[in-house]
């Protein structure tokens, strides 16, 4: 398949070796990616809080050059990001951009859903060597319904143990916004997520969106923690990446 790329800002601006690794794995699968240097934001801070004409002034160029491509699919290594992609037929229901917006929604996926239920993959020739845990991010899982799909890569990947933890489907507190509103609450929210880690013996903690990662792999080195935060890119990429 002909696939495009769609970073995000955070793996672009602090997360690099995603991008890196979610290439990497999408040509071991057989996949042409193309990128556009020019993509920007997709509007989701934008979205969430409230501000619907600015989002749409920053989502409109994205729509154009993703429906310009020509590809059979865009592919996105954040549940954050792909949820918002969702959304782009609210941000444009009508006008001019309506129908791109409503084809590039369609043609949009998750990383981890992608290579499962488009491709029908689970061994990408990952390997890494020790146990990992998992965190469902909240876009991802409560917007996008993706459980399964990175548990089912996760458990292919050689050398790779998966050891759930309890709380692997709470929120980290990250939140967008909300950790820079309400920080006490967002930090607690994550200590009490990571109460759960040390049970688990595990090397990393591995999930599909550089958001929570950030804020658990920051809490983590605070703590003086050896587990690391590794994105599900790079766990199937064979890079143990950066935290």
């Amino acid at each position: 398949m002909r696939v495009a790329l769609f970073p995000t800002c955070l793996v672009d601006q602090f997360w690099p070796s995603v991008g890196v690794a979610t290439v990497r794995v999408l040509r071991r699968v057989g996949c042409e990616v193309m990128f556009d240097e020019q993509l920007t934001c997709c509007g989701q801070p934008a979205f969430n809080t409230g501000y619907r004409e600015e989002a749409a002034r920053v989502a409109g160029p994205v729509v154009d050059r993703l429906d310009a491509m020509g590809v059979d699919a865009v592919v996105v290594p954040s549940g954050s990001c792909g949820a918002m992609f969702r959304h782009l037929t609210e941000v444009f229901p009508s006008g001019p951009r309506a129908d791109r917006a409503r084809a590039v929604a369609s043609m949009t996926h998750e990383l981890s859903s992608f290579l499962v239920d488009v491709l029908g993959r689970t061994d990408v020739g990952g390997r890494f060597d020790g146990r990992v845990t998992w965190h469902d991010g909240c876009h991802g899982l409560r917007e996008l319904s993706i459980h399964s799909a990175p548990r089912r890569l996760i458990a292919d990947v050689e050398g790779a143990e998966l050891v759930e933890m309890g709380s692997a489907d709470s929120c980290c507190g990250f939140g967008g916004t909300f950790s820079v509103k309400y920080p006490e609450i967002s930090v607690a929210m994550l200590d009490a997520k990571l109460e759960k880690l040390p049970n688990a013996d595990v090397r990393a903690v591995v999930s599909g969106d550089v958001s929570c990662l950030m804020q658990i792999g920051g809490r983590l080195s605070r703590l003086g923690s050896p587990v690391k935060a590794l994105h599900l890119a790079e766990l199937l990429a064979g890079s143990e990446g950066a935290s």
